[in-house]
């Protein structure tokens, strides 16, 4: 855990299909409450583009080598102290370039040298979402995606830092709904204080 206001090096990883959307909109806003010190670090992975995941365990073959774009994901990935994931809900679940950057956690593992699960291993996991429901409904559409990144984080032996849910459909609808915006402004501050639930 973070003891209270320690510095955090975040790595904001921005999964939307649009440059500047409420979810995005509401993570830099959630930034303002990083404890003084930290150093944030945003990549858009629509920039970093994977290529399709290939499952090689089982075959004779393994993984090949990096491309330039993994290579820079993993690096960025494992220099932070945590991963926020920047998601909005689609289909109720992340958007296929946050589930790509996950699979590719799968080739990261398996390369000796990188030691990524064991590097991986107390940092916090995070997730900033909108849907386009109303404001004050119950969230279902984002049950899914919750539990994917609570579980991930378990298997990980992350912490799950929980998630922040905006709603919102044109871009800077969510500017409107109060209670993500007044979340947003300690989200960090007071989640990163909060005991491991991991083991």
């Amino acid at each position: 855990m973070h003891p209270p206001h320690t510095p955090m090096h975040p790595l904001f990883v921005v999964a939307s299909a649009r440059e500047g959307g409420n979810t995005e909109q509401l993570a830099r806003l959630a930034a303002e409450s990083l404890p003084s010190g930290s150093t944030a670090t945003w990549l858009r992975l629509v920039e970093h583009p994977l290529e399709p995941f290939v499952d090689r365990r089982h075959d004779g073959v393994g993984f090949g080598p990096l491309d330039a774009a993994a290579q820079r994901l993993v690096e960025a990935t494992l220099a932070a102290t945590d991963v926020v994931f920047v998601a909005p809900v689609y289909w109720y679940g992340l958007p296929a370039s946050a589930k790509l950057y996950l699979d590719h956690w799968s080739h990261w593992m398996r390369m000796p040298e990188l030691a990524f699960k064991e590097r991986m291993r107390d940092k916090g996991l995070w997730l900033v979402t909108c849907n386009s429901d109303a404001p004050g409904g119950d969230d279902e559409s984002t049950d899914a995606l919750v539990l994917m990144l609570e579980r991930t984080a378990r298997y990980m032996h992350m912490v799950f830092r929980g998630a922040l849910v905006g709603h919102g459909n044109r871009p800077g609808d969510v500017l409107q709904d109060r209670a993500a915006v007044a979340a947003a402004h300690t989200f960090f501050a007071l989640r990163s204080r909060t005991p491991k639930s991991q083991p």
